[in-house]
């Protein structure tokens, strides 16, 4: 590991740093913007050590600007803050400044140092060290099984189309359960015929997709223990479920008091209205940025809302009477909809404290 020579320790300090699977790249600037030293580490428990001892000869660290909390350096993160010092989560700089000074892992570190000291980089991370990491880690599991279920059970029926006749006939116009259940008994035998070889092929698919339909199950199962632990309000509202519930606390993390205020958790979302006008009009447009999967999330409840939920048909009726379009109130109720599961957020029971 090689750094520039260090220099006597002059006060307050920002370090910047530059995260890979491997190797972390690190800079120090003081609070006059003056670039001290930059160092790489190894990524692991020892590298973390080296890197605040080595920060620390500078001066008082007043914080870490991290790249990828989330990635490569969710690890440094999680050391950083039991270590009791201020982690900051930065973006990587824009293209701009890549074509104005470079690209390096230095070049990065400093960067991101600077975003720190700016106040261009002001975002918590998520900690990822309570039962919401845990959602996270069954929900994953869960998400990726699931479109394995659908691929198996694509592949199957476009293999029935052209299996021979005999296999076809006797698995014609049967509902899913029964295909499946007959299609995962059958006794193929040795590969001597095609015959052998395509009912093979179609009990392999037939038991991969009950195998995967029962993994699914016991991840439903335990999403459904974790969120109505984590937040029981969110889960019993109409519309939401463990699933939702799921998607929305993987966003928000263990902690929640990183997203400041309603506002916040709906620019979060995607569903904060944008200024889009200029003089006497007064017009706004659709925020396109945010989380899409939590987006999406959102637009689901809504949809299941407006036709099943009595006060929400009720609330789409009266403004259909002032003239607003179908979109226009589906953007406020995923507005309404996202200052809820915030309150609801906000009033899940804390763990006990340890003593």
């Amino acid at each position: 590991m090689t750094s520039i020579l260090q220099a006597e320790p002059i006060g307050k300090v920002v370090v910047g740093v530059d995260t890979h699977k491997y190797v972390h790249t690190a800079a120090v600037v003081d609070v006059v913007g003056g670039l001290q030293a930059s160092i790489s580490v190894a990524a692991d428990r020892g590298g973390y050590e080296q890197l605040i001892s080595w920060a620390a000869g500078f001066g008082q660290v007043l914080g870490f600007g991290v790249e990828g909390t989330g990635s490569y350096g969710a690890g440094l993160a999680s050391h950083l803050r039991r270590h009791g010092h201020k982690v900051v989560e930065v973006n990587r700089p824009d293209r701009r400044v890549r074509r104005q000074r470079g690209k390096s892992d230095p070049i990065d570190a400093e960067n991101a140092a600077r975003a720190v000291l700016a106040g261009t980089a002001t975002a918590t991370p998520k900690s990822a060290e309570g039962v919401v990491e845990m959602i996270r880690h069954t929900k994953i599991a869960r998400d990726t099984a699931v479109k394995a279920r659908t691929q198996a059970m694509v592949t199957l029926k476009a293999l029935l189309v052209t299996v021979p006749d005999e296999l076809r006939q006797q698995l014609a116009n049967l509902s899913k359960m029964v295909l499946l259940d007959r299609c995962a008994g059958l006794r193929p035998g040795p590969v001597t015929s095609t015959l052998a070889s395509a009912k093979r092929a179609v009990r392999a698919l037939a038991r991969r997709w009950l195998q995967l339909n029962e993994e699914i199950k016991e991840h439903d199962a335990i999403l459904e223990q974790l969120t109505t632990q984590q937040a029981p309000d969110l889960v019993n509202a109409f519309g939401i479920g463990a699933d939702t519930a799921a998607e929305v606390l993987v966003v928000v993390g263990d902690n929640p008091e990183r997203i400041r205020s309603q506002a916040a958790f709906a620019k979060l979302a995607g569903v904060a209205p944008i200024p889009a006008s200029s003089g006497t009009t007064i017009r706004h447009r659709l925020n396109r940025g945010g989380h899409r999967q939590l987006n999406a999330a959102l637009y689901r409840v809504v949809i299941v809302r407006m036709r099943f939920h009595q006060p929400t048909i009720d609330y789409v009726a009266r403004r259909t009477v002032d003239g607003k379009t179908k979109q226009e109130i589906i953007r406020c109720l995923k507005r309404y909809l996202a200052r809820e599961i915030y309150q609801a957020i906000k009033a899940r029971p804390h763990p006990p404290a340890t003593t």
